[in-house]
């Protein structure tokens, strides 16, 4: 239950929620070997899917990560306990034809050099929604039919290396809805989309060909999940919904508001993307200079619309909320990326953050935060700010 006067949850969850507590798994034949000790805790997708609650977001890597730099960044997530890669067919970001498809490709390669066996690995990747921009990409696919939905599961497959997807989703919906820093839904705005009927009818021959193992939605919406979940229910061969990665950190708690409830109810599980709002929690983009020149937001700057829209660096507001949050953390003597890593995994639906990273430091600064706990002093300080300044980057 969310507490609207001290900002808090306060659940109880069932016995059927033990799915999302996460679980030491000291000495797991499935990582190399541990960071400071002590391996990243693991957590149940589903019951023959274990995964730690880090997961390293691999939409960097083909872009700002060379192939060199990528196998680094690999083998450190590896070795400190992260068996969860995220990917999609349309990374590396930003989006353009010469590039597409590398992130896959990367991770497929890495795979193949290092002789990871392939249990030890869960591979998520993602199908593009409707994109008149990418045209590189099966002609900017017009929707998520269930030609363009398995034609890029067997795309995926080639360049990752591998014989099956363990999480397969869908990275945006066919339909309109409000994403990337909208927030208000324009009803004006929607047009034909493909009956989920026949997406999850496409997915499900996937699951049934061994291709894909799990599915899940990202970007979604509670109407969203709902209507997944209800159409699955009376297609008797079709695949369930087991997880939505939405974005979910410190300025942007949207997913409270709504879809949080429905999760709960129907066991699905949070993967939070942009845990570091791209950085931004850093504060980085406000020290003097602006940042560094290759952090993503100068690098790409005019290039990269769906962060920039979302990830204002001229709202006021934005950068009053990062530096309380800054300031938060030195009170507790913390790191700013150990609290807002922190913060996103006390939330108890949350299975996993997605994290992204395009150095090893960086890396490894965000899976010692995993050693963080937040008391309640520290986290009704943060509820403070938020009240101050909710959701800057929605």
């Amino acid at each position: 239950i969310w507490d609207n006067v001290s900002f808090t949850w306060k659940i109880k969850l069932p016995e059927a929620f033990s799915l999302h507590k996460p679980r030491e798994e000291q000495g797991s034949a499935r990582r190399r070997g541990t960071a400071g000790g002590m391996a990243v805790p693991m957590v149940q997708l589903a019951p023959d899917l274990s995964v730690s609650r880090l997961c390293f977001g691999t939409m960097t890597l083909g872009e700002q990560n060379t192939l060199p730099q990528s196998f680094r960044l690999l083998d450190a997530a590896f070795e400190a306990g992260v068996n969860f890669l995220d990917s999609a067919e349309m990374y590396p970001v930003p989006q353009r034809r010469q590039t597409q498809g590398r992130s896959e490709e990367y991770i497929g390669r890495w795979m193949r050099a290092r002789n990871v066996p392939r249990d030890r690995i869960v591979l998520a990747t993602k199908v593009t929604g409707p994109s008149g921009q990418m045209t590189w990409i099966r002609g900017g696919p017009k929707s998520l039919d269930a030609n363009n939905i398995l034609e890029a599961i067997n795309d995926s497959l080639l360049r990752l290396s591998t014989d099956y997807i363990d999480l397969y989703q869908i990275h945006w919906p066919d339909r309109y809805v409000p994403m990337f820093g909208e927030t208000d839904y324009d009803p004006r705005r929607q047009y034909g989309s493909v009956a989920i009927e026949e997406q999850l009818d496409a997915l499900g021959k996937a699951v049934d060909s061994g291709k894909i193992r799990y599915i899940g939605l990202s970007n979604e919406t509670p109407y969203g999940v709902m209507k997944f979940l209800h159409i699955s229910n009376y297609m008797q061969s079709s695949p369930r919904i087991i997880t939505v990665q939405n974005s979910y950190n410190l300025l942007c708690r949207n997913f409270d508001c709504g879809l949080a409830e429905c999760c709960h109810h129907e066991s699905i599980s949070l993967l939070a993307y942009s845990p570091m709002a791209m950085g931004i929690l850093s504060g980085k983009y406000f020290s003097a200079g602006g940042g560094p020149s290759d952090a993503r937001m100068n690098l790409f700057r005019g290039r990269y619309s769906e962060g920039e829209s979302r990830y204002n660096l001229s709202n006021v507001t934005l950068k009053a909320a990062v530096e309380d949050y800054i300031n938060i953390a030195r009170k507790f003597g913390l790191s700013p990326a150990s609290l807002a890593i922190a913060f996103v995994l006390i939330h108890p639906l949350v299975a996993s953050a997605v994290f992204g990273a395009t150095k090893v430091w960086q890396l490894r600064e965000v899976v010692e935060a995993r050693n963080v706990h937040l008391t309640s002093e520290m986290t009704a300080e943060i509820n403070k700010v938020h009240a101050r300044y909710p959701n800057p980057c929605p």
